[in-house]
């Protein structure tokens, strides 16, 4: 079977009401904006989506609304990650049957298992799941870091298909890239490195700043699919600014300012997070501008 997962694939937000509950109609319009604007793939309830305060209820719900709005269209890869491989399991059958076509799992956080606990994780979560799993490699936010030697065992498991890649390191990607299986997608995790990965053989982008510009961002992962390096050169200095500023505090902040500021969704955050400075509003305002974001 081919697999579908390439090009700009959007980390959607979850937008909340003044309450506090998820805002399901502002949902439905983003998701069905960006397959408008030309999107490749969603991800709901990733670390963008808040997934770590949102009840396996909410998270539900909301994969069976981008799986309604998507329609068949795009994949819709939804975020079932835990650190306790018990939980991820049942997560990924939960959200596999609300028509999650990819399950994304992200490295287990805080307890740092070993490589070898990692392979033994992956492993378990990808002979269980319903579904492929994409596995996420975030050293950032879970504490640890998946070698380019893990990524690529795992990559020999059947129900594996693909990693994103949010390392940082461009050589530890190249490995990557150079040894992987044939049909096992690399993406980047990035948005600052999506061409760099492009070039090196990558096959897309789970994008956050695509929440704002998704026809931007799907036109510099086409350019360089095509390899029109320089058109997707082009694009990626234009959307520089707006890399930079999405993540001048931790994501989500800075991406659900810059959709309030859109009117795409209300500036609303679950605790512990809070709504972005105000002091960083000048620059993201500018860099939405230079984007081609009509505010």
């Amino acid at each position: 079977m081919t697999n579908p997962l390439r090009g700009a694939i959007t980390a959607l937000i979850t937008p909340f009401t003044a309450e506090g509950r998820v805002d399901e109609s502002a949902f439905a319009a983003l998701v069905a904006w960006q397959l408008a604007e030309g999107i490749h793939g969603v991800v709901p309830v990733g670390s963008t989506g808040e997934a770590v305060t949102l009840s396996l209820a909410e998270r539900e719900r909301i994969v069976r609304l981008a799986v309604e709005h998507a329609a068949g269209r795009v994949p819709v890869i939804a975020g079932a990650g835990s650190n306790d491989t018990a939980a991820a399991i049942e997560t990924s059958r939960v959200l596999a049957a609300a028509g999650a076509t990819q399950l994304l799992h992200v490295s287990p956080m805080y307890n740092k298992p070993p490589q070898r606990g990692i392979l033994a994780h992956f492993r378990a979560v990808a002979d269980a799941a319903p579904v492929p799993v994409v596995v996420y490699n975030v050293p950032g936010r879970t504490g640890n870091n998946l070698l380019a030697e893990t990524t690529l065992a795992l990559a020999e498991h059947p129900n594996i298909c693909a990693v994103k890649e949010a390392s940082g390191n461009l050589a530890q990607i190249d490995e990557i890239l150079r040894h992987r299986p044939r049909g096992f997608r690399v993406l980047s995790g990035d948005d600052g490195l999506t061409l760099a990965v492009m070039a090196s053989g990558g096959d897309g982008v789970v994008s956050v700043i695509s929440n704002a510009v998704p026809r931007a961002c799907a036109a510099l992962v086409d350019a360089a699919a095509a390899g029109d390096f320089a058109t997707a050169r082009s694009w990626h200095h234009r959307l520089a600014p707006l890399v930079e500023a999405a993540f001048v505090e931790s994501n989500p902040l800075p991406i659900k300012a810059a959709l309030a500021l859109m009117g795409k969704a209300g500036n609303r955050l679950r605790l512990p997070l809070v709504p972005m400075d105000p002091r960083h509003e000048p620059a993201l305002r500018a860099a939405l501008t230079t984007a081609g974001v009509v505010l």
